[in-house]
């Protein structure tokens, strides 16, 4: 009795044409492997296709030319869109803090760019069968990466709780771009108070400017904007 082999669909994504025409080449010399449509040159036309046809691997650069969409947006939308998909990012960078965003948008490894075709996708067929693709010294430095990263969250967030219930409104004025003299009418107190009430936000976050302290508690959560 014989088996039939599984097919593997695959969506090549890259703006490097070399690459991607290498890649679809060897795609067309291998019977285990099905380009689900040629090559595509830009993100939002991978999640296009990607929901269309669900293929089993996406092959995804990490950054494209311009300011738009990066690699990492689309990995998110497409496992969204198809989350049996498995996302393999193709990257020239060794960047841990965009590898440690890559993975948390649901990438199932990485591959370099400098890797031989028939390695690339060779790896997109592990991919498919569940593989995680990290070597062992990435994924040590990316579990450090987030570890730190974790810890810095805890600490901001201690920092973030030592407000009190009047700090956090007045620093969710300013956030709104309210001058001093605007938030004391606000809240109906005199400008002096409010000053004295900046300056404590100032040491508890230890920050130096207004600007600064609304960064910070936007950036770990306490202030939402847009």
């Amino acid at each position: 009795m014989t088996t039939t082999k599984r097919t593997v669909s695959l969506l090549i994504c890259d703006d490097h044409k070399v690459l991607t025409d290498a890649l679809a080449t060897v795609v067309g010399l291998d019977d285990e492997l099905t380009l689900v449509s040629p090559a595509v040159h830009s993100p939002e036309e991978a999640i296009r296709l990607a929901e269309e046809h669900l293929p089993d691997v996406v092959l995804m650069d990490i950054v494209f030319k311009g300011d738009g969409m990066t690699g990492i947006d689309a990995t998110r939308r497409i496992k969204e869109a198809s989350p049996s998909t498995n996302v393999v990012i193709m990257t020239a960078h060794d960047d841990e803090r965009l590898l440690v965003e890559a993975v948390e948008a649901g990438a199932s490894g990485f591959l370099s760019k400098d890797e031989a075709a028939n390695e690339i996708l060779a790896a997109a067929k592990a991919a498919a069968d569940g593989e995680v693709l990290i070597d062992p010294a990435t994924l040590t430095r990316l579990l450090a990466q987030v570890a730190r990263e974790r810890e810095a969250q805890r600490d901001a967030l201690r920092l973030l709780n030592d407000l009190t219930d009047r700090e956090r409104e007045i620093l969710g004025l300013l956030a709104q771009g309210k001058r001093n003299e605007d938030i004391a009418k606000d809240l109906f107190i005199s400008p002096q108070t409010v000053q004295t009430h900046i300056r404590n936000i100032l040491g508890k976050l230890r920050v130096h400017s207004k600007l600064e302290a609304v960064s910070f508690a936007v950036k770990h959560g306490a202030i939402q904007v847009g």
